[in-house]
């Protein structure tokens, strides 16, 4: 019998919040079934995956390493998609921001000076949001998609960071391996706690939630880009510019992508190499949509997201498991997002056929 989708009248706020919950324990539920038939014990391979890289200290402080790029990346994504400016271009961003940053932090070698870290970070930011600027442009005086801009232009800073470690940023001792030479001390992140590799940018990524919520809730500014996503021609009767937006959107996205480039170039990494990310750009849009669109929800979806690269990497060495798992992770993750959102906002109905040459 074949069936509609029919639209609610008022989609309901608590289930709206339910179902990334929903969303997750249908994947769950999946995975156990997927290491079931990968032939592994599926109590075991679920409590590798998802229990087994947060059950300690040492665990809980990667988990915020890791989530602090998404979490960074994820903040600015949802202000944007808020005001229906679709970014998809953060791993780009994220590239060129650790290519500037750490430029700056190539071109001070050795030194030492308060002010050398700094400039990396400023530099990160603005590499960021110049490399979104491409999209802006494009949209707000050619009304390009800024979708398929922001996307290609993922690839030409992927191409771009290539070039340059192997070419003239190559470490001359570095055995030929595609990378720059180490950051001096003093262009390499802070550790917040002894013992951890929780650097500055766990920090920062805790402060742009912070920001992001007084951003959105608080400020005209906030309320205006609302607007604009929910009711464009109302953002414009009351004399709100879209184009103006749209920079603010885009340029804040590429602005915080790029400081998750830096902070994970000059923490965790220490040099340029052509892996800085692992998808981070990629994987904050699911974290975005998880998170509602709302900084705080943000966070939580980055820990969540988060713990899937490190459940990955566990499964890889404890159960033999492929890379591959933490991707099929993530898109039954999605798919499952996607799938809830929708009945949320629609509900299907049963068309019942009409007999040929019966009563109209």
């Amino acid at each position: 019998m074949p069936f509609r989708l029919e639209a609610r009248g008022q989609n309901s706020v608590l289930w709206s919040w339910l179902s990334p919950v929903i969303a997750i324990l249908a994947t769950l539920i999946v995975s156990t079934a997927l290491f079931a038939a990968m032939g592994k014990p599926a109590g075991d391979a679920l409590y590798t995956f998802v229990v087994a890289p947060a059950s300690s200290l040492n665990g809980l402080a990667e988990l915020g390493v890791k989530a602090a790029p998404l979490v960074l990346i994820g903040v600015g994504l949802a202000i944007g998609f808020r005001a229906n400016v679709w970014n998809i271009g953060a791993e780009g961003q994220l590239i060129l921001g650790a290519i500037v940053g750490g430029g700056i932090g190539l071109a001070a070698g050795d030194r030492e000076g308060f002010w050398i870290l700094p400039a990396m970070i400023l530099g990160g930011a603005v590499g960021g949001a110049l490399w979104a600027a491409i999209p802006a442009l494009l949209k707000t005086h050619f009304n390009a998609s800024e979708i398929l801009t922001s996307l290609m232009l993922n690839y030409v800073a992927q191409l771009l960071l290539i070039y340059l470690v192997v070419g003239p940023w190559k470490d001359p001792e570095g055995y030929g391996f595609p990378q720059t030479r180490l950051f001096g001390d003093a262009a390499t992140m802070p550790i917040l706690i002894s013992g951890t590799r929780v650097h500055l940018g766990v920090l920062a990524a805790l402060i742009a939630v912070a920001l992001g919520w007084l951003l959105h809730a608080k400020t005209l500014l906030g309320f205006q880009l609302r607007v604009l996503g929910q009711a464009p021609r109302a953002a414009a009767y009351a004399g709100f510019s879209g184009a103006g937006l749209t920079w603010f959107a885009l340029l804040l996205g590429g602005a915080l992508a790029g400081l998750a480039g830096i902070f994970e170039a000059a923490g965790p990494i220490g040099q340029l190499t052509p892996s800085i990310s692992p998808g981070y750009g990629f994987t904050a849009i699911i974290v975005a949509f998880l998170g509602r669109l709302n900084p705080v929800g943000v966070l939580l979806g980055g820990i969540v997201l988060a713990l899937s690269y490190l459940g990955g990497e566990q499964a890889q060495i404890a159960l033999g498991l492929p890379k591959a798992i933490t991707g099929i992770y993530q898109g039954v993750l999605l798919f499952f997002l996607l799938a809830a959102d929708l009945l949320v906002g629609y509900r299907i109905r049963l068309v019942k056929r009409v007999p040929a040459g019966g009563a109209a």
